[in-house]
């Protein structure tokens, strides 16, 4: 199989590399604006380059798009001139209008898969199968400021993979939404079916969390996401009173995880699914969908600012697109 990647930044890298290792591609080929950066990264990895999107479009099987989130839209509308298969970096587009008509547009039997790395980060996994039935939810996803990202605020930037991730653990596109924040700075509240979800997000941070905490009758389960760690608490029985002093002897349970490179395993699956034809498992509709959260949670803290920090409250809608 031939695969083609669009953008040479960070995340384009890391696509073309992996493809580069993967016994199931015959080829890579790259595009790029800055011809300098393409030949640089096509160097690096045993790649070729192409001097416009269309001679890329008719060399490969697939692509996959990681140029700046503006321009999605775009190099997406190509691709499906072409019918090509693609893999869409996350958010799937600059916004909700541009994501609505990618999938009015887009032929129903092509392979369109959005790039929601966390789903495919081992944890998660295990996360589905322990969650019976949470009472809250906190995900904590800080960073340090990085002069890369352009054009998005950390909503759309940092906070959607954790949107994603609640979405699919429970099930639910709908949800009431409270927020404050600032384009670099984020804190919502959502309700899924009634449970509380408190999400934060940064690019101001000095430290680089990625943490869930998920409290139930039962347990409690904390989540890294970086150290693709889970351990579960589980409440004991009985509490003892030694010198007036209540004692807890939690029972502690560390998750066995299968550890694995994220993208890797996400761009495994896309070729999996371009091979025998199967739909990606992040659809064009559920990175839309995702999408419409945010911009709701970005309308939120947007509008307390207008109205000197008082919060907003977003109520569930229903999406354009199911």
């Amino acid at each position: 199989m031939d695969i083609g990647v669009f953008g040479t930044g960070q995340m384009g890298q890391n696509h073309v590399r992996l493809y580069s290792m993967m016994k199931e591609i015959d080829s890579v080929r790259v595009f790029d604006l800055d011809r300098n950066a393409a030949q640089r990264v096509a160097e690096q990895n045993g790649a070729s380059i192409s001097d416009t999107p269309d001679d890329l479009l008719n060399r490969v099987d697939a692509v996959s798009i990681c140029v700046p989130t503006l321009y999605h839209l775009e190099i997406a509308k190509q691709a499906i001139e072409h019918h090509v298969p693609m893999l869409i970096e996350k958010p799937i587009c600059n916004n909700v209008r541009d994501a609505r008509k990618l999938c009015s547009i887009a032929p129903p039997e092509l392979i369109i898969g959005v790039g929601h790395i966390e789903r495919f980060n081992p944890i998660v996994t295990e996360l589905k199968k322990i969650i019976q039935k949470p009472l809250f939810i906190e995900a904590r996803r800080h960073n340090p400021s990085s002069k890369r990202i352009i054009g998005t605020s950390v909503v759309e930037d940092l906070m959607i993979h954790d949107v994603d991730v609640m979405t699919y653990l429970f099930d639910s596109f709908d949800c009431e939404i409270s927020s404050l924040g600032t384009p670099d700075i984020c804190s919502a509240l959502l309700s899924f079916k009634g449970v509380p979800v408190s999400l934060s997000a940064s690019r101001k941070s000095s430290k680089k969390i990625r943490s869930i905490y998920i409290e139930e009758d039962e347990l409690t389960i904390e989540g890294d996401f970086m150290k693709q760690e889970v351990t579960v608490y589980r409440r004991p029985e009985t509490y003892e009173s030694i010198n007036e002093r209540y004692v807890q002897e939690n029972v502690i349970e560390k998750v066995l995880v299968n550890h694995i490179e994220p993208l890797q395993r996400e761009l495994a699956v896309f070729i999996r699914c371009v091979r025998e034809g199967h739909p990606f498992p992040i659809s064009k509709q559920e990175g839309l969908r995702n999408l419409e959260i945010c911009e709701r949670i970005a309308q939120c803290f947007i509008g307390s600012r207008s109205r000197r920090g008082g919060s907003r409250t977003s109520k569930p809608v229903a999406s354009s697109t199911s």
